[in-house]
C-alpha cells in the first residue's frame, strides 16, 4: 500500500470562517459558524525494556512529535511484560526524561494495552497541553533492563498551539 505525506497540520470542515450569524451549517452548506478542526495524528514504534543506545534501560524512540502539538494519549501494547525487580517505566524525551509522566508511572507487567498519563505533575500536565515550541523525541525509562517488548503509540493534535 501507497502512503501519502503532508507536512501538516491538516485541517478540515466546510465552513472556513464564520460569517457572523452564529448559525451552525446544514448539511452540505457553507455558511455558519465555523466548523474546522484538526486531523488527529499517530506515531507508533515497537520498543523494548532494555536500551537501544548508551543507558541502560533508556529507549530512545523514532517517535518525534512537531512544536506546538496536544498530546491526546499515550498508549504501550505490551506483548512480553516488563521483567525483573520492578516492571514499570516513565515516558519523557530526549530533554527531560519525566517530562510526559512520572519516572515509573507506567506499569509494563501486565500484556495488553496500558494507558500512560500525566499525572499530578503540572510540567507534564502542561506538555501533554502543548509540548513547546520546538519539536521533542519521545524516549521510555525503564525502572530497570529486563525482557519486556511492546509497541508504544502517541496520539496527538499536530500544531494545537494551547496554553490552559
Amino acid at each position: 500500500m501507497g502512503t501519502t505525506t503532508f507536512t501538516g497540520p491538516i485541517k478540515a470542515g466546510n465552513v472556513l470562517q464564520s460569517d457572523g450569524t452564529g448559525n451552525l451549517a446544514g448539511v452540505g452548506g457553507y455558511n455558519g459558524t465555523a466548523n474546522v478542526g484538526y486531523a488527529v495524528m499517530a506515531q507508533s514504534q515497537a520498543i523494548t525494556q532494555a536500551t537501544n543506545g548508551s543507558s541502560a534501560g533508556v529507549f530512545t524512540t523514532d517517535i518525534v512529535i512537531p512544536a506546538d502539538s496536544q498530546i491526546l494519549s499515550i498508549t504501550l501494547t505490551v506483548s512480553t511484560i516488563w521483567s525483573g525487580a520492578a516492571s514499570t517505566l516513565g515516558i519523557g524525551t530526549t530533554a527531560s526524561a519525566t517530562a510526559l509522566t512520572a519516572a515509573g508511572a507506567v506499569a509494563g507487567g501486565t500484556k495488553g494495552i496500558v494507558s500512560a498519563n500525566p499525572g499530578t505533575v503540572d510540567a507534564a500536565i502542561a506538555n501533554w497541553t502543548d509540548v513547546g515550541s520546538t519539536d521533542i523525541q519521545v524516549l521510555v525509562t525503564s525502572t530497570n533492563t529486563g525482557t519486556g517488548v511492546g509497541v508504544l503509540t502517541v496520539t496527538y493534535i499536530q500544531s494545537n498551539n494551547l496554553t490552559a
